[in-house]
C-alpha cells in the first residue's frame, strides 16, 4: 500500500481541492471534504497505477515536515492518503456520441479527472447505486 501526503485547499465558490506535493500534476477536487478524500484516494491510485504502466519509478514520499517546509504548502491542510495499486490497467476503444464525449471531458477536466478515471468513477459508482 501506498501513502503519500496531500494538501487540501478551500477557495471562496469552490470545491475542495487536493494536490499531492510529491506527485506533481496529480489533483482532483469535491464538493464536500468527504468526497475530496475519496477522490484523492482513487486519483492517487490510477495514478500509480499510470506509472506503473509506464515503467516509471513511484517517487519516495516526503515526510510532512518536508512538505510544511515549503512555503506555497503551508495554507493548505495536509492529509494522508493511502491507495493500493490495483490491478493492470487496460486500454479498450469504445464508442460514444461526440456530444457526450464531449461533456464527459469537459465535466472531468473541471473536477480534476482524467477521462479515464471520470469514466471509471462513474461506473462503479453506478454499479454499487444497482
Amino acid at each position: 500500500m501506498a501513502q503519500f501526503i496531500a494538501l487540501i485547499h478551500k477557495d471562496a465558490d469552490s470545491d475542495y481541492g487536493v494536490h499531492f506535493p510529491d506527485l506533481p500534476g496529480l489533483a482532483t477536487a469535491g464538493a464536500t471534504l468527504d468526497e475530496a478524500r475519496a477522490f484523492a484516494e482513487e486519483a492517487l491510485a490510477l495514478h500509480l497505477e499510470g506509472l506503473a504502466e509506464d515503467g516509471e519509478p513511484v517517487p519516495e514520499p516526503s515526510s510532512l515536515e518536508t512538505v510544511m517546509t515549503d512555503p506555497d504548502n503551508r495554507d493548505g491542510v495536509a492529509i494522508l492518503v493511502r491507495a493500493e495499486v490495483r490491478s493492470r490497467a487496460v486500454r479498450v476503444n469504445i464508442t460514444l456520441p461526440e456530444d457526450a464525449l464531449r461533456d464527459i471531458d469537459s465535466y472531468a477536466e473541471a473536477h480534476g479527472y482524467t477521462r479515464s478515471g471520470f469514466l471509471a468513477q462513474a461506473a462503479k459508482k453506478l454499479m454499487q447505486s444497482a
